[in-house]
C-alpha cells in the first residue's frame, strides 16, 4: 500500500473505540498484557473475569477442558490458577475481541472464525513447542490473533468485505487475496493496525501483517513463520473461514518453513512428513477443545449475555 491509503486506515481503525461493544473489561485486559506475568496477581484476574458471567464461565469450560485433562474445577480462581496468567491472558482477550463485533455486523460466520483463530493458537503452540521456540504462550497468543483484521473489516468496511467473501467462497478463492482485489488491502493490513493501535507487542503485529504474504516471512521473524504455517495447516484440516479453498501447499519447500531451518537447524534433520502427521494426529484434540469453547452453544451463550 501506498501512504495515503494506510493513512486512511489507521484513521478508520480509531474508530473502533467509539462503536465497540466489547466488554469493559477489555481496556485493563490490554493494560495488563503489557506487564511481565511475574508482576500480575492473581487476585487481579480473578475480579476481573468474575465482572463478566459469560467470560467467568467459558473460562471455568476451558479450564475444565481435554486439553488440560477435564479438571473438576469449580471455581474462577482455581480455573485461573490451573490455566495459568499467561494462558488466561491469552483467553480473555480472545473472548472480548469475539464481542468486539456487533452481532449484526460480522461478516464471516462467528464460530468458523474463533475455531479458525483458537485452532491456530493451539496449532501454533504445539508447533512453536516441537522447535524449542522459547515463548510458547507468545506463540500461541500469536496464532489467536492473527486475523484480527477480519474483526476491523467487518465493521469499517463492511459491504465490501461481505462481496470479498461472497467472491471467495464462489471462487474456492485465498480471502486476502480477494479483499487485495476488493479493497486495495486485506485483513493482513488492518491486523497489523489494530495490533499498534491497542499498544499489543511488535510481534504480533508482524504476525497479522505477514502470515500470507511469504514474501516478508524471512525478515519478519520465527513466530510469524509458525503462525503462517499453522494457519495453511488449519485450513487444510477444514478449521478454515466456512467455505472450502482450492490450496496447493507443499510445506517443505514453503518459505516459512526454509527460512525457520535457518533460525533452527535441527529442523534440517527433522522429518517434516512425521512433522505434519503428528499436528494432524492433534487435531481431533484440537477441534474438540476449539468446540468446547467456541462452539455453537457457547458462542450463542456469549451474543445473549
Amino acid at each position: 500500500m501506498n501512504a495515503k491509503p494506510q493513512s486512511q486506515l489507521k484513521e478508520q481503525i480509531k474508530k473502533l473505540d467509539s462503536i465497540s461493544t466489547a466488554p469493559a473489561i477489555l481496556k485493563p485486559l490490554l493494560d495488563m498484557m503489557r506487564l511481565p506475568s511475574d508482576q500480575i496477581k492473581v487476585e487481579k484476574v480473578v475480579e476481573m473475569i468474575s465482572f463478566d458471567g459469560s467470560i467467568a464461565a467459558q473460562c471455568l469450560r476451558l479450564a475444565n477442558s481435554p486439553l488440560y485433562g477435564r479438571r473438576e474445577t469449580e471455581t474462577v480462581r482455581a480455573a485461573v490458577m490451573a490455566l495459568g496468567i499467561d494462558r488466561v491472558r491469552s483467553m480473555l482477550l480472545g473472548l472480548c475481541l469475539n464481542r468486539v463485533i456487533p452481532q449484526d455486523k460480522w461478516v464471516l460466520d462467528p464460530i468458523a472464525f474463533w475455531r479458525h483463530s483458537l485452532g491456530c493458537a493451539l496449532v501454533t503452540q504445539r508447533m512453536a513447542k516441537k522447535i524449542e521456540y522459547p515463548d510458547l504462550e507468545k506463540a500461541y497468543l500469536a496464532g489467536l490473533i492473527h486475523d484480527l483484521g477480519f474483526l476491523a473489516n467487518s465493521v469499517l468496511y463492511h459491504d465490501g468485505f461481505k462481496e470479498c467473501l461472497r467472491l471467495a467462497t464462489e471462487q474456492h478463492a485465498p480471502l486476502n487475496v480477494i479483499e487485495e482485489q476488493i479493497l486495495g488491502f486485506s485483513h493482513c493490513d488492518t491486523g497489523q493496525m489494530l495490533c499498534e493501535h491497542w499498544g499489543l507487542s511488535k510481534e504480533f503485529g508482524e504476525s497479522a501483517r505477514c502470515h500470507h504474504d511469504v514474501s516478508l516471512l524471512p525478515t519478519a521473524g520465527p513466530l510469524a513463520c509458525l503462525v503462517h504455517l499453522s494457519d495453511l495447516l488449519c485450513r487444510m484440516q477444514y478449521l478454515g473461514y466456512g467455505y472450502d479453498e482450492i490450496m496447493g501447499v507443499d510445506l517443505g519447500r514453503d518459505v516459512a518453513w526454509e527460512t525457520l531451518v535457518i533460525t533452527y537447524p535441527a529442523l534440517a534433520k527433522m522429518d517434516l512428513i512425521r512433522f505434519t502427521l503428528d499436528i494432524d494426529g492433534a487435531m481431533p484434540e484440537i477441534t474438540a477443545t476449539v468446540d468446547s469453547v467456541f462452539g455453537a452453544k457457547q458462542m450463542a451463550a456469549v451474543a445473549s449475555s
